[in-house]
């Protein structure tokens, strides 16, 4: 099957609340999607709605690495170690998420009196 067209059913997948059928149809792909951004997001996405947030953070960080003006990643980093109570190193994520996006502010507020 087409690699684009499994990204899709995955994201539909992901979308319709089942990660963990997108990661089935994601892993044999893994180190083909991590040659770029988006397929470290959407494999990074996954883990963390199935809940594995050190994979997750390893995808999203690779995210961020390869396109770091991108807030949703930013943002969606900073959630996952938020849920890792690594509350700190979250918010620098968040407030560049809500930098270039100010839809995260309110993750970042919240996050920030996390901290305070």
């Amino acid at each position: 099957m087409d690699t684009a067209l499994i990204y899709r059913l995955a994201e539909g997948q992901l979308d319709g609340g089942r990660p963990l059928e997108a990661l089935a149809m994601l892993e044999p792909l893994a180190d083909q999607l991590r040659d770029g951004a988006a397929g470290s997001l959407l494999l990074g996405r996954a883990y963390y709605r199935s809940a594995q947030l050190r994979r997750a953070e390893e995808e999203l960080t690779r995210a961020v690495e390869l396109a770091p003006a991108d807030a949703y990643a930013r943002a969606l980093l900073g959630r996952t170690l938020q849920r890792q109570s690594r509350h700190a190193e979250a918010l620098v994520h968040l407030r560049l998420a809500a930098a270039l996006d100010p839809e995260y502010a309110a993750d970042r507020d919240s996050c920030e009196a996390r901290v305070a």
